[in-house]
């Protein structure tokens, strides 16, 4: 109990003291950084977490792998964008125990715990298809993953990269997500977000990616 008080006393916890259960604080309790434990207070929350479900996400040091203007907006209580909150690296259970050489692999993992994977980027995502088919011209292209996020309104083309992130990897994901802006978006919708999920990132190649929406983030197989 003095624990509790030392930790908490210092924030105005009334508001949430009815929305997590004792055994939630007793988790937060060995965290010993007040802005972690303002992130993890308000997943859960916001997502229903169990205690299992809280205990699993603080194992995985979520909050670490959030980027540094994430965790600055959490501090001051900025609003957070869809980008903010996307993991990295995101975390892919193998289930299979064989290594990852090709993206068809790499995504019959992601397909096999898809909630978990909606998860690693963050709240209010769900999932339409796999191997979306688009007609380019005379010819069929198939996207990895199409998502859709309904917080932000928005479509997310998601590519699966066993590789180093390439610069043709940018070209190939803008192309998709100006076909799903143009025949799929509403004009209600916002503009569609692009995440590039590879083996490694390479920051030269993106400080040169003029379009903001396209993302790369790492993926680590547990």
């Amino acid at each position: 109990m003095r624990q509790f008080y030392y930790v908490f006393s210092k924030e105005n916890w009334s508001t949430l003291s009815t929305n997590l259960s004792w055994s939630h604080y007793s988790e937060l309790l060995s965290i010993d950084n007040i802005a972690k434990i303002n992130y993890y207070i308000k997943i859960s929350i916001e997502q229903k977490l169990s205690v299992r479900q809280l205990r699993k996400k603080i194992k995985n040091r979520e909050y670490e792998r959030l980027d540094e203007t994430a965790r600055e907006k959490l501090i001051t209580k900025e609003d957070t964008s869809l980008v903010d909150l996307i993991k990295n690296p995101i975390l892919i259970k193998n289930s299979i125990n064989k290594e990852i050489i090709s993206e068809k692999l790499l995504q019959q993992l992601i397909l096999e715990d898809i909630p978990s994977f909606l998860q690693e980027l963050g709240n209010g995502f769900s999932f339409i298809k796999n191997e979306y088919k688009i007609k380019i011209g005379n010819s069929y292209n198939y996207i990895d993953l199409l998502l859709y996020t309904y917080i932000f309104n928005c479509f997310v083309v998601v590519e699966l990269k066993v590789t180093e992130l390439k610069k043709e990897y940018i070209g190939q994901i803008e192309v998709y997500m100006n076909y799903i802006d143009k025949n799929l978006r509403k004009l209600t919708q916002d503009k569609t977000i692009g995440i590039i999920i590879c083996k490694k990132d390479n920051k030269f190649i993106m400080e040169y990616c003029s379009d903001k929406r396209i993302l790369a983030k790492e993926y680590q197989i547990i």
